[in-house]
């Protein structure tokens, strides 16, 4: 239930909110539900590849063992692992900000209520998406300085939070559905290079709602039944959560045209002011801040203890590995990537900070990984609680789809990814000769 409520919780937070619109004008109509689709067929098939490594070995720090182990501990899986880290200095802030910067922009909403007027003054406007973002990633980062077992008891309390409001927001489309509003224009279904342009540009948003999946992966060190629950909850979260969205994507689209919705900076809220009246637009509002909130503190759980089982394992700066006296939990890898979101959120703007997450995962982290599990069902040395059906099938439609979103993502956000892997293995390079660890280690070792 903990493992669940904590992945459900990163998964939703505050993405589909603010992306919905940028779906609608990437797909041009209310054939934009097939991204959702695509979204969540990814998130499926590489759900898979989480589950049987997750299965296999239940440590802290997720992808970092996955890949350490699939390359080989003493070989390129050192490089690997490391470098995953070393982008995980850079994505997993990112991810933060993110969250943070979304909550920021959504919580405008009331500024515009509670002033009376539609714009802020030029000074305010300016400053206060950075300014509400970082207080939030301060917030985060205090309630997170804890022990594991009393976060994965708010984790349950800010899950029924975040269904509640789902199965709110789907039922109001449903009491108020009108199918003429799911029209699609003419030529919405013309198969050319436009459609799946648009398609790809709308599946980086959908991804990006779907991401948090393999969450308990990253806290395997401190789960129960860890062989059969990482599988549960990675599935469970996929398809409860692909089930909700399409429900809300087309709750939305039954009530409030597209061609409205596609400009809207608050959809759920205009929604929900069309089928029940203004005064519940707030209520919805604070409801989804709620949502967003949760989710940041189910990401940033997760992430801390990436660093930290490098650390430990020492293919990291060992800095990372310090351990709170008594509360026990890696309080320096959350303090360090809590700062970094902070200056993010202070630098970048939304949706750039989106692609970029992207684009650094794409390469080392899933298709990477995805390479580690067939090298390591080839080895035959593991032994998997949980495997797949049809293998390797999923595999090979988990990279052909995340290569697709590399590419998706834009020049820059690539160029920015493939930048920071060269600057991780140069570091990694410098790191290894000093310490004589591979591809330097001495012959005698």
């Amino acid at each position: 239930m903990q493992a669940t409520s904590l992945n459900m919780i990163y998964m939703v937070g505050i993405g589909p909110f603010v992306v919905i619109p940028f779906v609608i004008q990437s797909m041009g109509g209310p054939q934009c539900l097939l991204a959702w689709v695509a979204g969540a067929l990814l998130a499926l098939f590489d759900g898979c590849i989480w589950a049987e490594l997750g299965a296999a070995m239940p440590e802290a720090g997720g992808s970092y063992v996955f890949l350490r182990e699939g390359y080989g501990r003493e070989g390129w899986g050192r490089l690997m692992s490391f470098m995953y880290i070393w982008q995980t200095l850079f994505q997993a802030p990112l991810v933060i900000a993110s969250g943070a910067l979304g909550f920021a922009g959504y919580s405008r909403y009331f500024m515009g209520k509670w002033s009376g007027v539609g714009t802020m003054p030029p000074w305010l406007d300016k400053t206060f998406n950075p300014v509400i973002a970082c207080v939030i990633v301060l917030l985060i980062v205090a309630l997170l300085y804890r022990r594991i077992e009393e976060i994965g008891k708010m984790s349950v309390a800010i899950w029924v939070v975040v269904i509640g409001t789902l199965l709110w927001l789907i039922w109001g489309g449903a009491t108020h559905f009108n199918a003429k509003l799911l029209s699609v224009p003419a030529g919405g279904w013309s198969l050319s290079w436009v459609f799946f342009a648009g398609l790809g540009h709308a599946s980086v948003q959908t991804v990006y709602s779907y991401l948090g999946y393999y969450n308990v992966c990253h806290l395997g060190g401190e789960m129960k039944n860890p062989e059969r629950n990482i599988p549960r909850a990675i599935f469970i979260s996929i398809v409860g959560i692909g089930a909700l969205y399409l429900a809300l994507q087309t709750s939305i689209l039954s009530v409030v045209p597209w061609q409205e919705a596609q400009k809207s900076q608050y959809v759920a809220s205009l929604f929900i002011e069309r089928a029940y009246g203004a005064h519940w637009g707030a209520v919805i509002t604070f409801l989804i801040l709620f949502i967003a909130f949760g989710s940041l503190f189910g990401a940033t759980v997760g992430y801390s203890r990436i660093p930290y089982a490098a650390a430990i394992d020492g293919n990291f700066f060992s800095v990372f590995g310090r351990v709170h006296p008594t509360k026990q939990f890696p309080y320096v890898s959350l303090l360090a990537l809590g700062a970094a979101a902070f200056v993010i959120c202070l630098l970048f703007k939304l949706f750039a900070v989106i692609r970029a997450i992207l684009a650094m995962r794409c390469l080392i982290q899933f298709i990477g990984q995805a390479i580690a599990l067939v090298r390591l069902r080839r080895r035959g040395t593991l032994k998997f609680p949980f495997k797949m059906w049809f293998y390797p099938v999923p595999v090979v439609i988990a990279i052909i789809g995340w290569a697709g979103i590399f590419i998706s993502t834009g020049l820059i956000p690539m160029l920015s990814s493939l930048g920071a892997m060269a600057a991780g293995f140069l570091v990694y390079m410098g790191r290894a000769k000093v310490q004589h660890l591979w591809p330097f280690e001495e012959a005698s070792a």
